[in-house]
């Protein structure tokens, strides 16, 4: 059984403008979690293509700096910088949609695992657009914790659909939304909207959008 509550807990949020030095605006959605695990092998689970079938998707591609992957049934992209056992830069989806990983040894064989991800604020639109990928890259996330905590599951997307997994999506959206409704970034129309529309994609059929 997921301990909801201590998945959702575990994982620190933020959503924030960027300027960039052309003078246009991103917005960056990160998320941190610690995990029991030192760097290099957090990092071995991220990056190795026989360790993330086990936890996330099968994936192919050249898997190296400048090389390109694809996720089955999910995105793709190239890669930009690596630099095991510390930090991960590619696009996601396309060329303006970047996602960095950046892991921190910490203290008792743990390690800090940060994620950013940034869009132009043009395709975003406002820090609602958070919603599209926060609560997915939750996912992601508390599927790894589980990983590491020796908790394999034959089938993970098969399990990402579960019930309990659709529950944590449920309230790993809710949490998003309110991350975004305290940066300021998103207008509460706009914040609504995103909702509707996130937990319509990451947990379908759970409860009305309205809800608490």
């Amino acid at each position: 059984m997921i301990d909801i509550a201590h998945q959702i807990g575990a994982i620190d949020r933020s959503v924030s403008f960027r300027s960039m030095e052309d003078g246009s605006e991103t917005v960056s959605v990160l998320a941190r979690r610690r995990y029991k695990s030192d760097p290099e092998d957090l990092w071995d689970a991220l990056t190795n293509p026989e360790r993330i079938p086990r936890w996330f998707l099968p994936i192919s591609g050249e898997l190296r700096e400048g090389g390109t992957f694809q996720l089955e049934g999910n995105a793709g992209g190239r890669i930009l910088e690596c630099l095991p056992p510390s930090r991960l830069k590619v696009t996601f989806g396309g060329d303006s949609s970047l996602v960095e990983l950046r892991l921190t040894a910490g203290a008792s064989g743990t390690t800090s695992l940060e994620l950013e991800h940034t869009v132009p604020l043009a395709m975003a639109q406002s820090g609602a657009g958070a919603l599209w990928v926060g609560p997915g890259w939750d996912g992601m996330f508390l599927a790894l914790g589980l990983f590491v905590d020796g908790i394999v599951s034959e089938d993970p997307a098969a399990a990402a659909l579960s019930p309990e997994a659709l529950a944590f999506s449920e309230r790993s959206v809710r949490v998003w939304a309110e991350t975004v409704r305290e940066s300021g970034t998103a207008t509460p129309e706009q914040l609504a909207e995103a909702l509707a529309i996130s937990l319509a994609q990451f947990a379908p059929g759970t409860s009305d959008p309205a809800a608490s």
